[in-house]
């Protein structure tokens, strides 16, 4: 792309007061965004208000500076891209929603957004058995060529990132991170490290401008490229106002497949997952509800084994497990399951913590972690 290409796009997203929906119908009009600004005054007369003419008719503030500082970007690593609506490689799915972005921001594998993908979503703060859920789902369908799209968000987004980058390092796919921010303010800070791993293997995208900051309204607004990027959303685990179920509803309006792994009818982040479940979502047990659902082999994913397994127990921790089923349990409600005394339990349940078989939660309860 050359300066003065990049020059107009950025001018015509980023003046104040426009807007993708008024920058389409110039765009329609004129033809590029270099023949906005060629154009006079009055040829945007059809396509935009008065006040938008006036807003238009000069840079917007810093426009310099954020067209310097994008250039040095464009040109400081390779992986750094740009991608606007009219490249060949526009991603089709993305093309068939509401409101595609007209230009996207990229750094790491371009090509990525041209394979199938599967979004997955959830709770920031999910069980243990949720983020299990997340990570072993995200892994196996990566390994069954699905390209994995989140949020990086902390929780199940983080979950799903990593199991698909542990897909993509036994041969399977990889995945694609979509930002609130700009490319170049990772957030939440805790996923810095994440990010550099998928910039690596997957691809982090964003239509925000470089130096965007964290702004709560634009992380609703990413959620529709997760959902138009991918064939289908999957909802580990959310409650009834959580943000993954706008992402769900924005998948379902665009077309696509929605799935929903069920919980405990107590727990309040099941409660989203149920409710989008009575509105006609997929129940999802197993790798193959979704495979099958979107006509996927379901024997091009491997199961997710127990990293343990049973054989590795002793027989008083498999008779603890079998106790403690995969509802939450408090220490003194299993003490009288089991019929041992407390001190003598707590050994056994340190002893399977360790070993990835249970979890321990707030309120002194512990939960068995099921394998997908």
């Amino acid at each position: 792309m050359a300066r003065d290409e990049l020059a107009a796009w950025l001018r015509l997203l980023e003046t104040p007061g426009i807007g993708l929906e008024a920058a389409r119908r110039l765009l329609v009009l004129t033809g590029s965004a270099q023949a906005v600004f060629e154009s006079s005054e009055g040829a945007w007369q059809s396509a935009l208000s008065a006040a938008q003419r006036d807003s238009l008719s000069l840079p917007p503030a810093h426009f310099d500076d954020l067209l310097g500082q994008t250039w040095d970007w464009l040109n400081a690593d390779p992986a750094h891209d740009i991608l606007l609506l009219g490249d060949a490689d526009y991603p089709a799915a993305l093309l068939q929603t509401a409101d595609p972005p007209l230009l996207l921001y990229l750094h790491g594998k371009r090509e990525l957004l041209s394979r199938p993908a599967l979004a997955i979503v959830g709770s920031r703060s999910p069980t243990a058995q949720g983020h299990d859920n997340a990570s072993q789902f995200a892994q196996a369908l990566s390994k069954a060529g699905l390209t994995i799209v989140s949020g990086l968000a902390l929780g199940i987004d983080g979950a799903a990132h990593q199991g698909a980058l542990a897909g993509q390092r036994e041969g399977g796919a990889s995945t694609i991170a979509v930002l609130g921010t700009g490319l170049d303010q990772i957030y939440p800070k805790r996923h810095l490290k994440l990010s550099q791993e998928i910039v690596a293997h997957g691809l982090l995208i964003s239509e925000y401008s470089l130096g965007t900051p964290v702004l709560p309204p634009n992380f609703p607004r990413r959620n529709r490229l997760i959902a138009g990027l991918s064939l289908g959303c999957l909802v580990v685990e959310a409650a009834l106002k959580s943000g993954s179920l706008i992402t769900a509803r924005l998948a379902s309006e665009a077309g696509r497949e929605v799935f929903a792994i069920p919980g405990s009818i107590h727990s309040p982040l099941s409660q989203g997952c149920h409710a989008l479940i009575r509105q006609g979502a997929k129940l999802v047990e197993r790798v193959e509800d979704v495979l099958e659902e979107l006509l996927i082999q379901p024997s091009t994913a491997p199961a997710c084994a127990s990293p343990t397994g049973d054989a590795a127990l002793s027989r008083e921790q498999a008779q603890i497990l079998q106790l403690m089923g995969y509802e939450p349990v408090s220490l003194d409600a299993l003490s009288q399951r089991a019929g041992w005394p407390v001190a003598d339990l707590s050994g056994h349940l340190l002893e399977l913590e360790l070993a990835g078989e249970i979890a321990r939660l707030a309120g002194q309860l512990f939960q068995r972690r099921k394998r997908v």
